[in-house]
């Protein structure tokens, strides 16, 4: 039984490309002319992907990741609307409490009559103020914070109803730093009495003007930065 093995002429194909000088390609023998049909099919489709496909494709994958990220918005929104009743009810509940809140902040105007609630409450409880000395103000984001300097003598029992009555002020106002002591004047004598010096903070809210004031400067430094990092 005989096997075939073909065997490629290649002396005939080189005459085949041999005898292209001069003549019309539609004349040329069929393999050259194959070659070249296909070299012109490869250049036309080469040139179509680079001129136009190649810019439908990219525009075909930006369509299907924006409908990816449409409908995660999608399923998002649909699932505010479901709860959109509960939303609402939330955020009134934010806003009362916030309103709650902005009432323990006393307004500029009321800051006076917030260290006169404060002097009050030590002279109340019997205390005497060697010390009631406000400090500079620190304005905040959205509050400013009123730091002031205390030191009382008295007793012990007399301080903590003072920090009581402080605490159950209608505005608020913090205890920072608390030092109990006795003076050395009265160190060792009987039934002496003791000090306490502390920071008491207070904050009230900002007015349109400052609040103003406090959104330039954040837009300046958000500028600087910017700036520095070109």
């Amino acid at each position: 039984m005989s096997t075939l093995n073909p065997r490629i002429d290649f002396g005939r194909l080189a005459a085949q490309f041999g005898s292209l000088r001069g003549r019309h390609p539609g004349l040329w023998p069929g393999l050259p002319r194959g070659l070249l049909l296909a070299g012109l099919a490869a250049a036309l489709l080469a040139a179509a992907w680079a001129g136009y496909w190649r810019g439908q494709l990219e525009q075909l994958d930006a369509s299907v990741r924006e409908e990816a990220s449409l409908k995660d918005a999608f399923v998002t929104k649909m699932k505010q609307a479901v709860n959109l009743d509960a939303l609402r009810q939330q955020k009134e509940q934010v806003s009362t409490y916030v309103s709650e809140l902005e009432k323990q902040l006393p307004s500029k105007a009321e800051m006076d009559a917030l260290l006169s609630d404060i002097n009050q409450a030590g002279v109340g409880r019997g205390l005497q103020f060697e010390l009631f000395r406000p400090g500079q103000v620190v304005v905040k984001d959205y509050y400013a914070e009123l730091p002031i300097a205390i030191k009382l003598s008295g007793n012990y029992h007399d301080f903590a109803a003072f920090t009581s009555d402080l605490a159950n002020l209608p505005r608020i106002v913090t205890l920072n730093n608390v030092l109990i002591a006795t003076p050395e004047r009265n160190a060792g004598a009987p039934g002496a009495g003791l000090t306490m010096e502390a920071i008491a903070k207070t904050y009230r809210y900002l007015d349109a003007d400052e609040i103003a004031e406090q959104r330039r400067l954040a837009a300046a430094a958000r500028a600087g930065k910017k700036g520095g990092a070109k």
